[in-house]
C-alpha cells in the first residue's frame, strides 16, 4: 500500500511515478485500457488532458495500453468500432464517462456503427462492462446520471451501475473529474489492486473528507463572519455552498495545474463531487440569509 504519510495532494503524483517505474522495471505489466464516452458533454476527457504532474498523455500512454477512446483514437467509424470489438478477446480495464441512455432501447445514445447496424451506448456499456476486469465509472454522469439525467430527463438516463447491477466498480463523481483522481486510481489498481473505497464506492484516498473541513474559510464559519455577495472573501456558505456535504480533495489538490479552485476564486462549491449533482445541489447560488447547517 502507499504510505500513510502521504498527503492527499501528494498520492497521485507518487503512485503514477511508481506505477512508471515499476513498469520499466517489469515488476508489473501494462493493462489494456478502453475508455468509453456515453451520453455527456466530454467534460471528463477535456478535463483529463487539461491534466499536470502527472501530465494524462504521457502517463496514460506510458502506464496502459489504450485500445479505444471515441475522442482520442485516429480511427474513424466502423474501423474504430472494430477495434473496440477486437479489444474485447483479451483482459482490459473499462473507464466510462457520461451516462446510459435507456430511451427507445438506447437510442439516444449512438456511438457508431457495427455491422450496418448501430451501436448504442446502452449496448457497449452492458456488454464492455460484462467482460471487463475493472470498471471505473468516470464523472458524475456514469456514477449516478449527473447532469444527463437531471430533470426532465428526456432521453431516460442512468448511471453506469443500473445497467450493470452485478458488476463492482470505482466510482470518481465530479464534474468534471479531477485528473489525479482517475490517474491515481489507475495506478493504485496496476500497483497494488482495487483502492480502499466508501460505501458509495469511491476511493477514500480522494473523497474520504468533506470540502468544509478542509475549507481555509473554516474559520469565517466557526465565528458566524458569511459572505453578502459573489466576490467578498468570507465564508461563502450562505450564498448556497456545498462544501458542507461534499466529500473530495478539492481544498488542497486544486484544479488547473494545482493552482486555484472554486472557493478559491470567491465562487461557492456546487457538490459536483457529490452524489445526486445536479438536481440535489440546485440552487447553486441562495440569498438566503436564514440558512443553516443540516446533519447530513
Amino acid at each position: 500500500m502507499p504510505p500513510e504519510s502521504l498527503t492527499n495532494e501528494a498520492i497521485a503524483e507518487r503512485l503514477t511515478s511508481t506505477a512508471l517505474k515499476s513498469l520499466k522495471k517489469g515488476t508489473i505489466k501494462k493493462k489494456k485500457l478502453i475508455y468509453l464516452e456515453l451520453n455527456g458533454c466530454s467534460g471528463n476527457i477535456i478535463s483529463l488532458l487539461n491534466g499536470q504532474n502527472p501530465d494524462f498523455e504521457y502517463t496514460l500512454n506510458s502506464m496502459v495500453d489504450l485500445k479505444f477512446c471515441n475522442s482520442l483514437m485516429a480511427a474513424e467509424g466502423e474501423r474504430a468500432i472494430e477495434k473496440l470489438i477486437k479489444a474485447m478477446d483479451e483482459e482490459y480495464i473499462l473507464a466510462v464517462e457520461g451516462a446510459v441512455a435507456l430511451k427507445n432501447n438506447g437510442l439516444y445514445n449512438i456511438i457508431g456503427n457495427w455491422q450496418g447496424k448501430p451501436l448504442t451506448g446502452l449496448q457497449a456499456a452492458q456488454m464492455l462492462g460484462e467482460k471487463a476486469s475493472h470498471i471505473f465509472a468516470v464523472g458524475a454522469c456514469a456514477t449516478h446520471g449527473g447532469v444527463s439525467a437531471a430533470k426532465p430527463n428526456p432521453s431516460q438516463s442512468v448511471g453506469l451501475q443500473q445497467v450493470l447491477p452485478n458488476k463492482k466498480m470505482i466510482k470518481l463523481p465530479g464534474c468534471p473529474v479531477h485528473p489525479d483522481w482517475f490517474l491515481g486510481t489507475l495506478a493504485h489498481l496496476l500497483l497494488y489492486g482495487e483502492p480502499e473505497t466508501d460505501n458509495l464506492d469511491r476511493p477514500l484516498m480522494f473523497y474520504s473528507t468533506l470540502i468544509h473541513d478542509r475549507c481555509p474559510r473554516r474559520p469565517f464559519f466557526d465565528r458566524g463572519i458569511f459572505a453578502e455577495k459573489l466576490g467578498d472573501k468570507t465564508c461563502l456558505f450562505k450564498l448556497g455552498c456545498r462544501g458542507p456535504v461534499t466529500r473530495v480533495d478539492c481544498p488542497t489538490r486544486q484544479w488547473n495545474g494545482h493552482v486555484n479552485w472554486p472557493i478559491g476564486d470567491n465562487t461557492p462549491c456546487i457538490g459536483c463531487a457529490q452524489f445526486g449533482f445536479p438536481d440535489a445541489m440546485a440552487p447553486f447560488i441562495s440569498y438566503d440569509t436564514t440558512r443553516v447547517v443540516k446533519n447530513e
